[in-house]
């Protein structure tokens, strides 16, 4: 139960679950002394604590209601429910009265007896008689030992029963040192300063069944309500089942023959006569997968948004990651490359084989986009859209930096430290203590760099602060706050979730990204058509002889993706002869492939140097003079040489994408086979098998 917040909610849940313990979802919620509306610094600005825990579904969704609302309509330093609120929401919920914070112990300590005991009775009045229960703790602090019997008092003379739970800030108990230094980093403190937050005692950690026993021996009942509260909470996240919102056309078919009138019209209009078989049951298959899997509202939605967009001259990008891979998106004007040209694979985007969302990354540009966003809420909404929240976590170098101050550690010693990280954006420190030699040697002989390490270590990667996602957009088929609990970031309404929690839930989460370049080609293309006003960009040649010179020079600065001194460096060896070139060396460009570039250039430059480990691979290979570029080829070498289907094949291509070594390991075996029965020995396949890796 966070403090106001379910941001770990779907995280823990899913944890939880995967290590067979039964999660329980809450959340210790601000009560408004007064109403949620009441906002005056003498009476408003020390709200109360309470406990709610969901006992079904119907909590779930109240909870989710409550904290949203606390933000929306009564945040005031934190983010305030108030008595209003918890009646009309619930139904669900199981309520504990709350720590010392909470408003029946604060008023016991300020020897309030009978209006603690109003207070308890009025939520027994609210959550009912079985789902309120008066909390007692005991953490060895003066406070809660003075009110356990007024507590029990209370307890005695209501018939409200108790339970025992224990406020756990850390697992272990020798992490309290660590939780203080993270709260010295968050206040901007040291270790030595006088720290009014700074935790009294070290008893804040998980405890056991026994040492819950042993601390309540007293209190027996207590502790075995404890357990039969967490019995009947039961929460069901249903994850997978894709929660598309409607999208309503103006016309009177049906969405499915609407969609598939679109693709038609758009398969005569991009290829006219030179429609050929080939492209006829390419789109058949796809509109058969698109329509079969339940996603043409998804395909109208984003085709929606980009005609908004061309129609206000807000310029789109062309087409990003695997949705250029799928012809009715081509068709439908959603892409601007063809598929069919380029080799491109839907099973990419959208694999049969694989339930998951298909995404669509649209570059817009940036003084347009939120034109773009406004439009979609209007639309659709706006309690039904909403944008993402992310969260930027302690890297390696800040964790050292900012625990070396909080242990008072010179400025220059933990500078000297943090330098011996490499800088890599997905470095940790253990990594680092492997890389660095320096690093080790510091760990092993100097006893402040072993501590400042060792705290720094444990916590990398924790949260930091909350932001708002660059570009994400989460547009839902019923109020969002009906799923996911939502948070006020300045004006913006954000949701609590993570990208990756709002789309296990189903939501459809839409990457809305900003693009400067294109925001500078319009202001160029502006200019031209001052003077040349039948300009039109997207009739440009792609195959400008002066262009491709101008490139192999070496003179892209200021050119999109071209502009570094290392493809700068590339671009002059390779001297580019056409597009097929440029998207080579964009393709390789980046660790991993990046390998076979001396390899792409030479064969270029030698075609008569260009080697197939197998025939099969050549009409795969021929285009990257012999070398493997793209993920569309090392799928298509699944399928001809391991006999794949493309759905099967999307799922390695997955797997050597995320680095699963398990999952290609077992697909390794399954290739060969099928290679072998494709006339390729068992040696050759391996060597493509390890090439593909």
């Amino acid at each position: 139960t966070d403090h106001g917040v379910m941001y770990g909610a779907v995280d823990f849940y899913k944890e939880a679950k995967e290590q067979g313990i039964k999660p329980i979802i809450g959340c210790e919620v601000y009560v408004a002394p007064r109403t949620r509306f009441d906002k005056e610094m003498n009476f408003d600005s020390k709200p109360y604590h309470l406990v709610l825990l969901c006992r079904n579904n119907k909590g779930y969704e109240n909870l989710v209601k409550l904290v949203s609302l606390g933000f929306t309509e009564g945040f005031y330093n934190k983010p305030r429910v108030d008595t209003e609120l918890l009646r009309k929401h619930s139904e669900g919920l199981i309520c504990l009265s709350g720590c010392l914070a909470g408003e029946v112990a604060r008023k016991l300590a300020n020897g309030e007896y009978e209006a603690a005991k109003n207070t308890a009775l009025l939520y027994r009045d609210i959550f009912g008689e079985d789902n309120y229960f008066l909390e007692i703790q005991n953490h060895g602090i003066r406070e809660q030992l003075e009110i356990l019997p007024q507590l029990l008092r209370l307890s005695r003379e209501t018939g409200i029963r108790l339970a025992a739970t224990n406020d756990a800030h850390y697992i272990e108990k020798t992490d309290a040192e660590t939780q203080n230094i993270l709260l010295c980093i968050q206040l901007k403190k040291t270790i030595f300063d006088s720290n009014p937050m700074k935790f009294p005692t070290e008893e804040f950690y998980l405890k056991s069944t026994e040492e819950m026993a042993e601390l309540f021996k007293d209190f027996p009942d207590a502790v075995t309500n404890t357990a039969k509260i967490a019995e009947r909470c039961d929460v069901e996240f249903e994850f997978g089942v894709i929660k598309l919102p409607e999208f309503k056309t103006e016309s009177s078919d049906d969405n499915v023959s609407y969609f598939k009138k679109l693709c038609v019209m758009g398969l005569k209009k991009r290829y006219g006569d030179a429609i050929t078989e080939e492209i006829k049951d390419r789109l058949k298959y796809e509109l058969e997968t698109i329509i079969k899997m339940g996603y043409t509202d998804y395909f109208l939605i984003v085709w929606d948004f980009i005609k908004y967009a061309r129609e206000h001259d807000i310029p789109v990008g062309p087409g990003r990651g695997s949705g250029a891979g799928s012809l009715c998106a081509y068709c439908i004007g959603i892409t601007g490359i063809d598929p069919i040209k380029y080799n491109l694979l839907f099973e990419r985007f959208l694999n049969p084989e694989r339930v998951s969302m298909p995404d669509f990354d649209i570059d817009f540009c940036i003084e347009g986009r939120q034109q773009v966003i406004d439009y979609v809420v209007r639309k659709y909404g706006e309690d039904k859209v909403s944008q993402i929240i992310a969260f930027d976590t302690l890297k390696a170098r800040a964790a050292v930096k900012d625990t070396g101050r909080v242990l008072g550690l010179s400025v220059k010693f933990r500078n000297d430290v943090s330098s011996l990280i490499p800088r890599d954006l997905k470095m940790t420190i253990s990594k680092a203590l492997e890389q660095s030699s320096d690093l080790r040697e510091l760990y092993d002989t100097n006893p402040s760099a072993h501590r400042l390490l060792d705290e720094s270590m444990k916590l990398e990667g924790m949260p930091r602060n909350d932001s708002i996602h660059a570009a994400g957009v989460v547009i839902s088929s019923v109020p969002i706050t009906d799923i996911v609990p939502v948070k006020k970031s300045g004006d913006a309404v954000v949701t609590q979730y993570t990208m990756t929690g709002l789309e296990a839930l189903g939501l459809l989460k839409m990457d809305f990204l900003g693009l400067r370049n294109l925001t500078v080609i319009k202001h160029c293309t502006d200019q031209i058509r001052k003077t040349n006003p039948g300009f039109d960009i997207n009739e440009i040649p792609v195959n400008d002889s002066e262009v491709f010179k101008m490139m192999s020079k070496g003179h892209t600065t200021g050119v999109f993706q071209f502009e570094s001194d290392g493809m700068r460096r590339v671009l002059s060896q390779l001297k580019p002869e056409s597009l097929e070139d440029l998207i080579a060396v964009i393709s390789l460009y980046r660790p991993g492939p990046s390998e076979s570039i001396p390899k792409y250039i030479s064969n270029k430059h030698n075609p008569e140097n260009v080697k197939y480990k197998h025939p099969l691979l050549e009409n795969i290979l021929d285009v990257t003079y012999g070398c493997m570029v793209y993920q569309e080829q090392v799928m298509e070498i699944c399928r001809v040489v391991g006999g794949y289907s493309y759905g099967r094949a999307d799922l390695v291509r997955r797997a050597m994408a995320k680095k699963k070594h398990d999952v290609m390991e077992k697909e390794r075996q399954v290739f060969v086979e099928g290679a072998v029965k494709n006339g390729v020995s068992e040696a050759v396949a391996n060597d493509i098998f390890d090439e593909m890796s």
